[in-house]
């Protein structure tokens, strides 16, 4: 079986990288951060336009007809541009939710215990009753705590939402090995680049490794569509994801803690991101029963 892209889907991916490039870039990342909390409204109505929100309804019914390798290409640009907002419940919901396909309603859905994007969603799917707001690690995901409900590694995750948020990981994960390297090109000390450093060599091709390890998981199991696939390459994305971006910070030293880099973002996106449902416990379990039997 061949993993590899397709022309067509390098296209995709060219072309979900170029618009987020253009819809949302540095400026717009740091114009969210100063504003939490507030969703910007045309970002989420020009990814309903380019399809984003539809990639996996058919034609048929106005969506775009692709796939879920398509989807996860999609996301992985997604997570790479830290793009906020509940971008996987608005997906998932285009096929039965009016406007969501379009970008036009935004919609979130409770996940275990939390739910992100609360108040600015035009739609909740699930039971919010008695949710109270909880600060959040990540500026850019308000969560809000619902009371009462079901814990976090309800088995009743969805596989599809697992795996799009393993893309999003991935994203992070390969985003955060290009910042270490570049910091480690341009960043002179004792007279020469940090990264003629053994150490600092050592700690960019460990986010390397990572990364691409996670990324075939994370191919794979989007072709295959098996649960215990899915748990895999989530879990590898997750460890990729967080550790990558704590091995960055290091690569930049003092610098990657300042307010002026980004690194930190994708650090708390990525601990967020990994307390989803799906995450390591639901997934290590769905892994050793499928093992044991």
């Amino acid at each position: 079986m061949r993993f590899q892209l397709t022309d067509d889907q390098r296209a995709l991916q060219a072309g979900v990288r170029e618009l987020l490039g253009r819809c949302f870039g540095r400026e717009a990342l740091r114009a969210a951060v100063a504003a939490p909390g507030r969703l910007d409204r045309a970002l989420w109505r020009a990814l309903g336009g380019a399809g984003f929100f539809a990639l996996r309804l058919p034609e048929a019914a106005g969506g775009v007809g692709l796939g879920l390798p398509e989807a996860v290409l999609a996301f992985e640009e997604a997570g790479r541009a830290l793009v906020p907002g509940p971008l996987i419940a608005t997906h998932l919901a285009a096929a039965r939710v009016p406007g969501a396909a379009t970008g036009e309603t935004v919609v979130a859905a409770v996940d275990g215990e939390l739910v992100e994007w609360l108040a600015a969603a035009d739609r909740v799917l699930g039971e919010t009753a008695g949710s109270v707001p909880v600060r959040s690690v990540d500026p850019l995901t308000p969560l809000h705590r619902i009371t009462g409900a079901a814990p976090a590694g309800d088995p009743a995750a969805d596989p599809v939402a697992v795996l799009l948020t393993a893309a999003e990981q991935l994203g992070t994960a390969a985003r955060v090995c290009e910042l270490a390297v570049q910091h480690a090109r341009t960043r002179e000390q004792f007279g020469r680049p940090i990264g003629a450093f053994q150490a600092v060599q050592h700690l960019c091709a460990d986010l390397l490794v990572r990364s691409e390890i996670a990324r075939v998981a994370v191919y794979a199991a989007a072709v295959t569509a098996d649960p215990a696939d899915i748990a895999a390459a989530r879990l590898l994305a997750d460890e990729a994801a967080v550790r990558g971006a704590r091995d960055c910070l290091q690569v930049h030293g003092g610098m990657g803690f300042t307010w002026e880099a980004d690194v930190h973002l994708h650090l708390k996106r990525a601990w967020v991101r990994a307390e989803r449902g799906g995450g390591s416990t639901q997934s290590e379990e769905l892994l050793a029963a499928r093992l044991a039997g």
